[in-house]
């Protein structure tokens, strides 16, 4: 927001020294960015002060604001213009009308007719104000229209009357087809559900955005019509980016205005337009929508609040001063609490603290000591902090690095793997990212171009996982766990066993009494034989593959990647914090290997399922030995080696305890599976 001194000035006596005003502005909340004098195309020489405006503080985002601003700092009086304006001859509902169709995204309206005007230059004080904060003189009456956004923050439009179709405004959304060509000589495609102002055929502007060029003010214009309204500021951000088209109108309407306000700026407007440019005002104004109520809800202050967060005592009468100044209403008070209301032009006031704040940037940050003891509350960390804590620390032991990447990718990299299978995308469309603005519903496509990105620079076999939301859905009143999903996702040149490895591992070291099973998949993304569904418990926990060299491919990598995506709330779920003690075996093992020779359909699950079933109390563990196919095995079969440790907790176990627990083993794979022990 670029502020002129000599136009501040107008409203609030300012100290001599810029470099003090500055000052004060910058330490309550308004940094300032540089001022340097202005001289080229002024009559008088002036400062150009440029502040940066929060989002949450639109009433500075003109000239009005900053000066209440100063009158607090500096305890100066505050002259607002009365906006008193002359208004002679019919009144203005019956020269026009003003129908919203759309109330969602035009809220309220405000139309004036000034007839006869007489389109010319500015007189120079117009010029230098506008010229000073770096606006273009057009004429007259647009020049008002400029002066008085920058003046209070109120964008406004004048539209030259006589080129209104009907003389009539609509506020509507935008059909399917509809072009509009803007005052920058741009011809738009508006999208249906754009808000525009229409006259009785066409779009005559982009609501909020800018106007169009076949109703704007030329030299011919004798009639005017003036627009004050207030609109959605969803709407105004999603049009703006969608037609790549932002102005100072859109920028401020994007932060919302002073909706109390539209009329002081439609009748400020009017007032210097009749000053400057000459004409008639038609009696009233023409409006439509619903006007706020005329109070906003109150606020409750306690007191007492205000030395717990701040840390010094200020006096409740400091306080009250501090919240009169800055506009707001005492409604009521006792010796513990004050019940104030904000003003319109502040719409970030809403909470208690909203209001110590405000006291505190007013009385000043410098006054709060930076010794001023804190209480001090011992917190201890959540479920889900010691899972993610434990999950970083145990990959980077493995040898991985953490990366952070855009939840944004491309359609073509959305498309690229689907491990949960065809999802609806989720979009952003008034995202400034054209191209990336689809939801990643997977982590892997943004890990691959990141090792892509290595590979460039020199960094081969970059081993990375990350840790963020996928984006399955839109929500629809789906929890938070199933529609955006917190996952854990891996990308490295290990090869596929040594990577299953790694999450198997992870996972007993979170869950260690959860079982983790591991069921083929086959999937166009994978190389054959190297995709595989995991599960925690019976519950989907994710997916491990090696990705087919189509995928490395598209996403331009030259060595071998394997892959794995991990769904984080189960493993919080199942999460052990605390481990129990367990003392060491005091007797030996005694382990069997057992190669069995069974059909190509049975897969390792189901064999040690039947054998840790069967295997009795003294069966220890059971451990994949080997596989094997090739000659003296027929086509259609092949042979798993698995091996079985056996072990009791009080005493050495005898061979025949062994081999009975051995024969019932190869009797149930005998039975249930049809398995022969390999010669």
């Amino acid at each position: 927001m670029i502020v002129s001194r000599r136009w501040l000035a107008d409203y609030v006596s300012l100290p001599n020294s810029t470099e003090e005003l500055t000052s004060r502005l910058t330490l309550s909340g308004l940094n300032l960015e540089e001022f340097h004098e202005v001289r080229q195309g002024l009559s008088q020489p002036d400062i150009a002060i440029d502040l940066e405006v929060t989002s949450n503080r639109p009433d500075c985002l003109g000239h009005l604001g900053i000066a209440r601003e100063v009158s607090v700092l500096f305890g100066q009086p505050l002259t607002i213009p009365a906006a008193q304006v002359s208004e002679s001859g019919p009144a203005a509902s019956t020269a026009t009308s003003v129908t919203i169709e759309c109330e969602d995204l035009c809220p309220e309206y405000y139309a004036r007719v000034i007839r006869g005007v007489r389109i010319g230059p500015s007189p120079a004080w117009l010029r230098d104000r506008l010229a000073a904060v770096g606006i273009n003189s057009v004429n007259n009456v647009v020049d008002v229209t400029n002066f008085v956004m920058m003046e209070c923050g109120q964008p406004l439009h004048a539209f030259d009357f006589d080129r209104l179709s009907g003389q009539r405004i609509v506020v509507r959304r935008a059909v399917a087809g509809e072009k509009i060509v803007a005052i920058d000589q741009k011809e738009y495609a508006l999208t249906p559900g754009m808000c525009v102002i229409a006259d009785a055929v066409r779009p005559v502007a982009v609501a909020g955005v800018m106007g169009g060029l076949e109703t704007e003010i030329s030299d011919s214009t004798v009639n005017v019509l003036i627009e004050s309204a207030v609109f959605a500021s969803m709407s105004v951000r999603s049009t703006a980016r969608v037609l790549k088209l932002h102005s100072p109108s859109s920028y401020r309407f994007e932060r919302r205005v002073d909706r109390r306000a539209l009329d002081w700026a439609s009748r400020r407007c009017c007032e210097l337009i009749l000053s400057v440019a000459g004409g008639t005002l038609l009696t009233g104004s023409v409006s439509a929508g619903q006007p706020l109520p005329p109070h906003r809800e109150s606020i409750t202050l306690r007191l007492d609040r205000i030395e717990r967060l701040l840390g010094i005592s200020i006096p409740a009468e400091t306080c009250l001063r501090i919240l009169r100044q800055l506009g707001l209403t005492v409604l009521s008070q006792s010796s513990t609490t004050v019940q104030v209301e904000p003003p319109g032009w502040r719409p970030d006031l809403l909470r208690e603290c909203d209001l110590i704040e405000e006291i505190a940037r007013i009385h000043g940050y410098d006054q709060i000591p930076t010794d001023a003891p804190l209480p001090v509350i011992a917190t201890s960390r959540t479920r889900r902090e010691r899972v993610l804590d434990t999950v970083r620390t145990h990959l980077v032991a493995g040898g991985l690095f953490e990366a952070l990447t855009l939840s944004f990718v491309s359609e073509a990299q959305r498309q690229l793997i689907q491990p949960f299978g065809a999802l609806t995308p989720v979009a952003v469309s008034h995202s400034s990212r054209s191209h990336e603005n689809q939801l990643r519903q997977s982590l892997i496509p943004s890990l691959l171009q990141c090792r892509r990105q290595n590979e460039r620079h020199g960094t081969m076999n970059a081993e990375l996982f990350e840790i963020a939301r996928v984006y399955l859905s839109a929500g629809e009143g789906k929890p938070e766990s199933t529609a955006e999903p917190l996952t854990i996702g891996m990308v490295t040149g290990r090869p596929f066993a040594q990577l299953l490895g790694l999450v198997e591992s992870t996972v007993q070291r979170l869950a260690p009494h959860a079982a983790l099973t591991v069921t083929p998949s086959v999937r166009p993304e994978y190389l054959p034989g190297r995709g595989a569904e995991l599960w925690l418990n019976g519950q989907r926990l994710g997916w491990i593959a090696e990705l087919s060299r189509d995928v490395l491919d598209a996403s331009e990598l030259q060595d071998a990647v394997s892959v794995a995506e991990l769904h984080l709330p189960l493993l919080e779920e199942y999460h052990e914090g605390s481990r129990s003690f367990v003392p060491l075996p005091r007797y030996p093992s005694i382990s069997r290997d057992l190669n069995f020779v069974l059909s190509e359909s049975v897969t390792w699950t189901q064999l040690s399922s039947v054998v840790s079933a069967s295997g009795g109390p003294l069966l220890a563990s059971v451990a994949f030995g080997g596989q094997y196919r090739g000659r003296q095995i027929d086509a259609d079969r092949k042979s798993y080696v698995i091996t079985c440790r056996f072990m009791a907790p009080d005493r050495t176990l005898t061979t025949e305890e062994v081999e009975h627990a051995v024969q019932q083993i190869l009797v149930a794979c005998q039975t249930q599976l049809s398995a022969t022990l390999r010669a």
